[in-house]
């Protein structure tokens, strides 16, 4: 499974850097996260209630960063598993910025197995990418909560 997405943060390169690896902003922008935290330095564990259709299970995902090159790239290797499916697979997050705003563009190779995989593949297959598009204006709305907070002193 191939996925390849473009989004564009109106944020400065600099605070979506930093800010997109933080745990709190994570956890409150994955659909139906429990938990999410960073065992190490780069290496975080969630536990995900997945809800796709039909499909409903709690998945256990460990996530590493495992190349880093600031403020540019950073690659992530993943693997998940749940009663119903796992999935196994690379990411990599390129941040570039443009006139005061990040563009970040995602290109993942995922294997999955089970009844998850034949859920995420038709959703692939009809070009859906809105989960990952709300997953990722999720994740600005939290960015700039964060700093709104930060700014008033909280």
């Amino acid at each position: 499974m191939k996925i390849d997405y473009e989004y564009t943060f109106g944020l400065p390169i600099g605070i979506v850097w930093k800010m997109i690896k933080d745990t709190s902003i994570l956890r409150n922008s994955i659909p139906g996260c429990k938990s999410f935290v960073e065992n190490k330095n780069g290496e975080y564990l969630a536990v995900i209630d997945i809800n796709f259709g039909p499909i409903k299970d709690v998945f256990t995902l460990e996530i590493w960063r495992v190349q880093e090159k600031s403020p540019a790239f950073y690659r992530l290797h993943f693997k998940g598993k749940g009663n119903l499916g796992e999935i196994e697979g690379i990411g990599d997050l390129s941040f570039k910025e443009v006139q005061g705003s990040t563009r970040l563009t995602i290109t993942a190779d995922a294997k999955v197995a089970g009844a998850l995989a034949v859920t995420a593949q038709k959703k692939l297959d009809g070009g859906s990418t809105k989960g990952l598009e709300n997953f990722l204006q999720k994740i600005e709305r939290e960015i700039k909560r964060s700093l709104y907070r930060t700014r008033r002193g909280r």
